[in-house]
């Protein structure tokens, strides 16, 4: 399906083609494809050139893992999310390593490597559906992971699904024409809240 965005200024077709569906269809995402999202990741910009970003990765093929990552989503990610074939656990070293001082960009930094990692997946005819609903508590439990090693989101990939083959909510957001704010909503100049010319 076609939702790609109708931006007020050119920007390249990767971003304008990237969205976020809810439903996904039953092929397999290759390990290939999978190696390389992960590869676009190591090669996000970050603090220090740090890196803080750890993925646990599960594939539908392995149904005990991929159960084990399903039940660290919220309900209401569950409910969509069991059909995608690939769920992506997304955390982030709190600590630099190199002086174990906090690192205040360290969510920022994973963001960075998610934003690489969706930009390849479109360009692989992927999709990535992005979830801050995560049970960060048992992701921690259930993965064995540090206490300074903060659970913070998840991902679901794999190839859109055709919206008619979707429960009627589902297609109702995969159909939903995608929105922005307007650049004077959040660009400034002067001062805050005043549009930048």
């Amino acid at each position: 399906m076609n939702k790609e965005a109708s931006s007020d200024h050119p920007i390249h077709a990767l971003i304008r083609q990237r969205w976020s569906p809810y439903g996904f269809d039953e092929r397999s995402v290759s390990k290939q494809d999978i190696e390389c999202l992960m590869e676009a990741a190591r090669w996000a910009a970050s603090s220090y050139n740090e890196q803080p970003w750890s993925y646990i990765v599960a594939t539908r093929d392995d149904g005990e893992q991929f159960d084990r990552v399903l039940s660290c989503l919220v309900d209401a990610n569950q409910a969509w999310a069991k059909t995608a074939p690939v769920l992506i656990l997304c955390c982030t070293r709190l600590k630099f390593s190199r002086n174990d001082k906090p690192n205040a960009a360290a969510t920022h930094d994973l963001g960075l490597a998610a934003g690489n990692i969706c930009l390849e997946a479109t360009a692989r005819g992927l999709s990535v559906h992005q979830m801050i609903g995560i049970h960060p508590d048992k992701a921690r439990e259930v993965f064995e992971i540090p206490t300074d090693v903060q659970p913070l989101t998840a991902m679901a990939i794999g190839y859109a699904a055709d919206p008619d083959s979707l429960p009627d909510d589902l297609k109702q957001r995969d159909l939903a024409p995608r929105q922005r704010k307007p650049l004077s909503e959040f660009v400034f100049s002067g001062k805050w809240g005043t549009p930048a010319n």
